[in-house]
């Protein structure tokens, strides 16, 4: 009993040394969009498809223990405004810099996501730990193609469901709105250097706050408990410093480097 308590006080080392490795990861990817799009230096290998999915893996990681770790604040409202408000001194300094902007990027997503389960979180833990992670990563699979596609020159409506077993596909009108951009409903216009969705981050950001009752419990092996490398968690917790800073650094290395 006395274990279980000391764990739920302390933090989970290897949650924040995977989060350190996912922003890392995360980091070295703009660094390739930056030569690619900014710079004009190709670097084939991390524009190829399947890159994209790799890329999604290591955003989502970062997603869920994002998700995990409000489990251990006492104030996710103030949190979740606090990144919000940084999201948007981005969206509004960005243009300065590049010729893009962020409409609504991962820092919009986690405030947002951090100040709703804030309002909601006596409403989510009404349902048991396993039935909430389970349902979220239900909902999380239902919603992840509720994005415009196009194939062969066809724009298909996007849907709820899953592949190949059943298909809800959402009118076109939602696409036409022009402010559900933060749900993941735009049309083919919409450009944003970095965006993540409400659809279908949230459901993972979620997963991962029930997932965190386990975490703060004890409840994990003990093997997840301590810190094994002090450098990377403490990457992992100062992510968002990292997160706004790594932009304007790595543009004034490039700048110095091919200019």
């Amino acid at each position: 009993m006395e274990k279980s308590k000391q764990n739920s006080s302390a933090r989970v080392g290897i949650l924040d040394e995977i989060r350190g490795f996912a922003i890392i990861c995360m980091v070295v990817y703009h660094a390739m969009y930056d030569l690619k799009y900014l710079f004009g230096v190709d670097v084939p290998i991390f524009f190829d498809s399947w890159f994209d999915v790799i890329r999604d893996i290591f955003a989502g990681t970062f997603i869920f223990i994002s998700g995990t770790v409000c489990r251990y604040s006492s104030n996710n409202l103030k949190r979740g405004a606090q990144c919000f408000f940084i999201g948007m001194i981005m969206t509004f300094v960005m243009p300065f810099f590049t010729s893009g902007t962020i409409y609504f990027g991962i820092l919009h997503f986690l405030g947002i996501s951090m100040m709703l389960f804030g309002l909601g979180q006596k409403l989510f833990d009404l349902l048991p730990s396993v039935v909430g992670l389970t349902v979220s990563i239900l909902l999380f699979i239902l919603t992840m193609n509720v994005g415009l596609t196009v194939a062969n020159g066809a724009v298909t409506t996007g849907y709820i469901g899953i592949p190949h077993l059943f298909q809800i596909h959402l009118p076109i009108e939602a696409y036409n709105v022009g402010v559900l951009f933060p749900l993941g409903l735009h049309d083919l216009s919409f450009s944003s250097s970095d965006y993540f969705p409400m659809l279908p981050w949230f459901f993972l950001f979620i997963a991962g706050s029930y997932f965190g009752i386990f975490a703060k419990n004890g409840s994990l092996p003990k093997f997840c408990y301590p810190t094994h490398i002090k450098w990377l968690a403490a990457v992992g917790r100062y992510t968002i410093w990292i997160y706004v800073l790594h932009q304007p650094v790595l543009y004034l290395i490039f700048s110095l480097i091919f200019h």
